[in-house]
């Protein structure tokens, strides 16, 4: 089955290359399209943190990846499948990340961490809410640790 899905907004910031680190100062307006009511913002600054859905417009689909693999081909990483890491080349070139939300302006969220380059596609925004993170501890191994060591710097 495929499904249609259409853009809510788009991702601006100082970002053009897909690179792997350095996310945690990125400061990025997302826009909303045309065909998007303002209104669908109203309330949203009450927050502190959004999810933000996007789409890796740039990833080739010939750069998809569906089995396991080496994360970011670093070798001393263990082979793992697609779903066990975040990696863009995704089967459905999804991206999920959680944004501090700075400012509601017009048509417009500025946000801080947002981890997708200039003119990314935005296919959804929902608040952060206590009520949806994680109970208990978070357990994850030791090579995602390090790989995500310079990611938020």
């Amino acid at each position: 089955m495929i499904y249609n899905i259409k853009p809510i907004a788009v991702v601006s910031n100082s970002r053009k290359v897909i690179e792997d680190d350095n996310w945690g100062d990125v400061i990025s307006t997302i826009e909303l399209t045309k065909d998007i009511h303002e209104s669908s913002l109203k309330g949203i600054d009450d927050f502190s943190h959004l999810e933000i859905i996007f789409y890796f417009d740039k990833v080739a689909d010939d750069n998809i990846q569906y089995e396991a693999r080496h994360p970011r081909n670093n070798k001393n990483y263990p082979e793992v499948g697609i779903f066990a890491q975040r990696g863009k080349n995704r089967p459905n070139k999804i991206g999920v990340t959680v944004v501090e939300l700075l400012e509601l302006k017009d048509r417009a969220i500025i946000v801080k961490g947002l981890d997708a380059i200039d003119g990314t596609p935005i296919i959804d925004i929902k608040p952060v809410m206590k009520e949806f993170l994680p109970k208990g501890e978070v357990k994850q191994p030791h090579w995602a640790t390090d790989l995500m060591k310079n990611y938020w710097d």
